[in-house]
């Protein structure tokens, strides 16, 4: 029987018609696994997860492997969105035993879930030498009732591995060192043509921007702008960027970015609103802040639950087709537009008569020289025809869980918004989402859940306190709502609560009553999302200098220290603990702007600040309405000027 069909989760409803007998993940499942004294399969995938639906079309419901699935395992199917922390631990196991991971992702496992085998996406029968889903499972089926032991003790070396304690001493310290180590692999991986790091596929990473822009701030360095301005530049021109309904793809499977893996993530559409809003700050280019009100655009359009809260993510297919949903035939866009101004746009966008993906089309700008003259009035009024004609197609599948830790990057990408473009829409769809979250996703201790769908599910994770803290506190700086600090700081106070480690620092990935994994895993690394600790560390320093602690500090210097170890491997892996890590490592300065809020200085100073790229300073706010004037004192390491009272002053000061 399969039993996936009482699940709110959107990707395992997926398979609740599949012929296998599916568990979700439940004790249930792993007392079955003992009494029948048979291995577990155990299979990892999310509902936008292309190679997912391949996986499950070929191989979920096909009857052979259904029938060997039913009759030698006990299936138990995982959301890795919903429960990152089994997919955090399964995932350390593939990359332990092959080198690489992936989703899907698949496992064997002995009945209290230790894996012996571990892969990504298989085909249903062997194909060029490499072996289909039927055989390794026969494999597998006729390896554990003949010889169970030698399975058992890879499954037990495997636990053990990913129970080994971390290389640190208490006596380490910070070492800023690293950073200019990882600057230097920067500039190494830096692709000069079309942006980004490393080769194909080409992820966003956005977070890389964030660090990156960190150290510009400090060096002024012009190759760190070029770096940054390019990477930016060129992935809104490619394909990953949606240039009809706005908005990014998850990644590019080439070096030009124009063809992307079409799913549309809420974290990647959260950190690239945020680096563009950065980098506008920064360099002043006004195309940044275009790019980033066009993805709020799209967040808020096609991905806000009516009451608060964002949904997840889009699928990347739609009637079966990867990508079709995005892609335009040459004669279509020329009968929607008429021939003299879809040849225009065509031209613009590099659509063409024979295609530049498969025979049809991605509308992109890789080609178009920048200084092309174009009426963007014009330009905008076609996409929007276009736009108009694309929704009356099938839309891809959108994932509408609300996930705690993704809502917390999006709040925080809509008050940074708010406070850089001075949009109140933005700040009332923050405001509207926490308190979704607040309401729906936080339970009376003040504990968070992790999903909410229907109903809250699943006790909160390191990301979900991490990423809602970062979104609270930059609620706070848009608004001065010393509501948003209160509250971050409580939750700051339940971190240290429920994942702490007594024996190391470092955050665990689960709460400590949450216990039913074969390890309690501890994550550091950055990849597509930054992890909970390098997010906590920046957190915990935030909240020092805003409501000054010592106990924040000391537990952020631990924290940087032991991810210091771990992170020397691959710097470049860690940029949100190298962005933390700087904000630790040198002297910051503060703005404090006191006055009377009917005094129109006072907002004035505010705005002013606001308009510049400041990552080093702290900005505070003090209303005295007893006063009749403003003043702003600017204070460094080295001491503090004499208070200024006037606004072109304080420009010329901090400019």
């Amino acid at each position: 029987m399969n039993r996936l069909g009482n699940q709110d989760s959107p990707y395992l409803l997926k398979h609740a018609a599949n012929p296998i007998h599916w568990y979700p993940w439940s004790s249930e499942a792993f007392e079955m696994a003992s009494q029948r004294n048979c291995p577990i399969f155990l299979s990892i995938g999310y509902s936008t997860c292309h190679w997912c639906h391949v996986m499950a079309e070929e191989s979920f419901e096909n009857q052979e492997i259904a029938e060997i699935l039913n009759d030698h395992f006990i299936s138990i199917k995982v959301d890795r969105e919903e429960r990152p922390d089994i997919d955090h631990v399964y995932m350390a196991a593939c990359q332990a035993m092959n080198g690489y991971g992936g989703w899907p992702l698949t496992v064997i496992c002995t009945p209290q879930g230790k894996p012996f085998f571990v892969g990504t996406y298989f085909p249903p029968t062997d194909q060029n030498g490499r072996p289909g889903l039927k055989s390794i499972l026969r494999m597998a089926a006729d390896k554990w009732y003949n010889s169970p032991s030698d399975l058992e003790r890879i499954g037990l070396r495997i636990t053990a591995h990913l129970n080994r304690p971390l290389p640190y001493s208490s006596a380490s310290n910070l070492d800023k060192a690293i950073i200019d180590t990882a600057l230097q692999d920067f500039r190494n991986a830096f692709d000069p043509h079309y942006g980004g790091f490393g080769s194909a596929p080409k992820f966003p990473t956005p977070h890389y921007i964030l660090f990156l822009l960190r150290i510009w701030a400090r060096k002024k360095e012009p190759a760190l702008q070029t770096m940054i301005e390019t990477t930016l530049e060129s992935m809104y021109r490619g394909g990953i960027f949606d240039h009809i309904g706005f908005g990014f793809c998850r990644y590019s499977t080439d070096n030009q970015w124009l063809v992307p893996h079409f799913e549309k993530m809420l974290y990647d559409n959260a950190l690239l609103s945020m680096a563009y809003l950065e980098a506008y700050q920064a360099f002043k280019n006004e195309n940044y802040r275009k790019i980033a009100e066009s993805v709020f655009s799209y967040v808020l359009r096609d991905m806000q639950h009516p009451v608060g809260g964002f949904y997840s993510a889009q699928d990347a297919d739609s009637e079966g087709v990867e990508g079709k949903f995005y892609q335009w035939d040459y004669q279509e866009v020329l009968q929607v537009l008429g021939e003299k101004l879809g040849s225009l746009f065509c031209r613009i966008y590099n659509i063409s008569r024979n295609g530049n993906f498969q025979g049809t089309n991605i509308p992109n700008l890789i080609e178009t020289p920048k200084q092309t003259e174009i009426n963007e009035h014009e330009i905008e009024e076609l996409r929007k025809k276009l736009f108009q004609v694309r929704e009356k197609r099938p839309h891809p599948f959108r994932d509408d869980k609300i996930l705690t830790s993704w809502n917390g990057l999006m709040i925080g990408a809509l008050a940074k918004g708010a406070r850089i473009l001075r949009n109140g829409t933005y700040l009332e769809a923050a405001e509207k989402s926490i308190q979704f979250v607040f309401a729906n996703l936080q339970d009376e201790r003040g504990r968070l859940f992790a999903r909410y769908r229907n109903a809250p599910a699943v006790a909160g994770f390191i990301n979900d306190y991490a990423f809602l803290i970062w979104g609270l506190i930059e609620l706070y700086e848009a608004t001065f709502n010393e509501v948003y600090l209160t509250k971050a700081n409580d939750l700051g106070k339940l971190v240290l609560e429920l994942f702490s480690d007594p024996n190391c620092p470092g955050f665990f990935f689960t709460e400590k009553d949450h216990s039913d994994l074969l390890v309690r895993p501890k994550e550091f690394y950055d990849g597509a999302l930054p992890s909970g600790n390098s997010i906590m560390a920046w957190n915990l320093l935030r909240l020092h200098n805003y409501l000054p602690n010592e106990n924040w500090r000391t537990a952020a210097e631990d924290l940087l220290k032991v991810m210091g170890v771990t992170a020397k491997e691959n710097p470049m892996g860690y940029s949100m603990f190298l962005l933390a890590l700087d904000y630790a490592s040198y002297p910051l300065s503060e703005i404090k702007i006191a006055g009377s809020s009917s005094d129109p200085t006072f907002h004035q100073m505010i705005q002013l600040v606001t308009e510049y790229y400041l990552p080093h300073t702290i900005l505070r706010v003090v209303e005295n309405n007893a006063s009749p004037h403003t003043e702003a004192l600017v204070c460094s390491h080295m001491g503090c000027l004499a208070p200024i009272t006037e606004l072109s002053v304080l420009e010329e000061t901090i400019r």
